[in-house]
């Protein structure tokens, strides 16, 4: 397999796709994606889009997008999945599939819906690059359990691609006590809500990826990548910190 799994796709100011842009170069690059490789993209996770409400935020997000890809990977056979009738038939044609973020509840459970999940799992472990970021990247796990998102729909089934053994916690946020007690904040924290996760699955474990890093996978090999350390949870063991831009397989397997 070969998987960019992004924990968000901009950062604070910054324009949209810029700081994974060097990942998703070499990425690109090392899979010798061409000016006319066929990009089929995922749109479901975009529900309000730039003021465009569901359904038309997913043509909003596809121009979004489709537009970055081309002026800055130069990836010009880009097609969504919502504007075909065979959506299966698409994701088998991809030379590399993209997802988008949003929300994950929707994104999963539009793809039970059309019979996608099946077929972007298949297609991925086949060898068909995959690219993820926030929600993208949540469903490449087991399941869509430690998503952040608020479940606005109900999925079929909360099973997702299962393309890696573990759970990702994209956007994560360490804990700021000075902060909640400035704001009076008495909610959980996302070490709580992981830790909450943990209690019930106590075999798994989750990889809180901070914002402005990305794990790429390679075969059956993690690497790290972006400026921030990730932080890997196991049931009953203090947290781990994991340096930057290192193989972090060990940590994950």
């Amino acid at each position: 397999m070969n998987l960019l799994l992004i924990s968000n796709s901009t950062n604070f100011g910054e324009p949209y796709l810029a700081w994974p842009m060097t990942q998703l170069e070499s990425f690109c690059e090392k899979n010798n994606l061409k000016s006319d490789s066929k990009v089929v993209f995922v749109p479901f996770a975009g529900v309000f889009i730039g003021g465009n409400p569901y359904p038309q935020s997913y043509d909003a997000y596809t121009t979004r997008v489709k537009n970055v890809f081309a002026d800055k990977l130069g990836l010009n056979n880009f097609v969504s999945v919502h504007e075909v009738e065979d959506k299966i038939q698409l994701v088998g044609e991809a030379d590399c599939i993209v997802v988008g973020g949003g929300n994950t509840f929707h994104l999963v459970a539009e793809l039970h819906k059309y019979g996608l999940m099946e077929a972007i799992a298949k297609a991925a472990k086949n060898g068909t690059p995959y690219i993820g970021w926030s929600a993208g990247s949540n469903i490449a796990c087991p399941t869509l359990c430690t998503t952040n998102d608020m479940p606005i729909v109900q999925p079929a089934s909360f099973n997702t691609l299962n393309l890696v053994p573990f759970q990702i916690n994209p956007h994560y946020l360490d804990p700021h006590p000075e902060i909640d007690k400035m704001i009076k904040h008495g909610g959980e924290t996302r070490q709580d809500r992981i830790n909450e996760y943990l209690a019930v699955h106590q075999d798994m474990k989750v990889v809180g990826l901070r914002e402005a890093s990305a794990i790429w996978v390679v075969d059956d090999k993690y690497i790290l990548k972006g400026g921030k350390k990730m932080v890997v949870f196991k049931y009953g063991v203090d947290p781990i910190e994991v340096e930057p831009n290192s193989d972090v397989t060990n940590f994950v397997i």
